[in-house]
């Protein structure tokens, strides 16, 4: 139930930032239930296909992210989206991580994928109302500094998506043998691959995206 909070303050704060936009929200509205109908089916949870079937979840954001930022018209959606709503939204992190690491005494995540092993991602949620407070209400922390810690927090979460990947009871499997994440193949956990992460994913990059186009227009 926790987690399911997260999501849907996930979903919350997404609204937030870009109000005016009902399709996107209605698609992504559907997409949270539609996961979460599958996930309940159980259909995540068989490991033997390849590629996994979790890649059905994880895949569709991934491509679409790929198309907004290559057309026109998606362009000029993403420069719709309010950046300081999109930094504060990375405050769902800290509960993420306070979930995985639950899941991982419950023997259902590695050690790797919580604070005490190779997640270091809370420190994404921790330091995001700093960001959000001093870079853009009081305005005393530079947009390069901004970006800088942007590029940062996206390497944390590349980080642990990678280990995540890896440590998953599939054929490509590279660590966590004796305790795969298997908590990911089971609703409502599911929404964390499929749901949370490619829209920290997305924040981080549209955010990136603004401050580039911003320091580009201040030069000119």
């Amino acid at each position: 139930m926790f987690f399911g909070f997260t999501a849907l303050l996930t979903l919350a704060l997404f609204y937030l930032a870009n109000r005016n936009s009902r399709n996107s929200h209605i698609i992504l509205t559907v997409w949270l239930i539609l996961q979460s109908i599958i996930g309940i089916s159980g259909f995540y949870t068989e490991t033997d296909p390849f590629p996994p079937r979790l890649f059905a979840i994880v895949l569709p954001p991934m491509l679409l992210i790929l198309v907004l930022f290559n057309n026109y018209k998606g362009k000029q959606f993403l420069d719709k989206f309010d950046v300081k709503i999109l930094t504060i939204l990375h405050v769902v992190r800290i509960p993420v991580e306070i979930v995985l690491y639950w899941l991982f005494v419950q023997q259902t995540v590695p050690e790797l994928m919580t604070f005490e092993g190779r997640n270091f991602d809370i420190i994404s949620g921790l330091t995001a109302p700093i960001i959000y407070y001093f870079g853009y209400i009081k305005k005393q922390i530079p947009n390069k500094l901004i970006l800088v810690w942007n590029f940062i927090c996206l390497g944390l979460l590349l980080n642990i998506v990678i280990n995540a990947a890896l440590s998953a009871p599939f054929r490509f499997q590279q660590f966590a043998f004796d305790q795969p994440n298997i908590a990911v193949l089971h609703f409502p956990f599911n929404l964390l691959p499929g749901f949370v992460v490619p829209i920290v994913l997305f924040s981080h990059l549209v955010c990136i995206r603004q401050l580039l186009k911003e320091d580009k227009n201040q030069i000119k």
